[in-house]
């Protein structure tokens, strides 16, 4: 199962965008079904409630995930905020041997690049299997995301292996 989960605090963001023109792209190379799309612009501050339904949906489909596209806007240097509380609800090794896309969106390269360095970083900690490269957009190149994403999966398509899709 893909699972696309976009960081960004605005809902109907062009990260969101850009990270279901990923999932999509993958799941069609892959012959998986369409993607889950779990936003965290959507959960809002139940992110911070104990026990709330929504979220706990969205840990568990984290959790069963056979890949995983991340995606987040860089925010003063790093991901978003948002993204950082779901994951930390995590178990450690929450996330172990789930192959781990980065999409990274920002102003200019040398902060979508720090970005997404961090955001592997992050998954890594929590066991994934980040999959390198991994896609960093800037702002001008946001128009054209369903290129973008389309060649970026062609350029990664031999990272996945019948056992990383099953």
């Amino acid at each position: 199962m893909i699972v696309v989960v976009s960081g960004n605090p605005r809902p109907h963001s062009r990260t969101l965008h850009l990270a279901e023109e990923v999932g999509a792209a993958l799941a069609e190379r892959l012959g998986q079904p369409v993607p889950h799309t779990i936003d965290v612009a959507a959960l809002g501050t139940r992110l911070l409630q104990s026990g709330d339904g929504a979220v706990a949906d969205a840990l568990g489909r984290l959790r069963r995930a056979s890949v995983l596209v991340v995606a987040t806007p860089t925010y003063k240097g790093t991901y978003t905020g948002v993204l950082k509380v779901l994951f930390d609800q995590l178990p450690a090794e929450g996330l172990k041997d789930v192959a781990a896309v980065t999409v990274v969106t920002a102003g200019v390269r040398p902060q979508a690049d720090a970005t997404e360095r961090h955001l592997r970083e992050l998954l890594g900690e929590l066991a994934a299997v980040p999959v390198t490269p991994g896609l960093a957009v800037v702002e001008s190149e946001l128009a054209n995301a369903g290129t973008a994403a389309a060649e970026y999966v062609t350029r990664i398509a031999d990272a996945f292996t019948a056992d990383a899709t099953a």
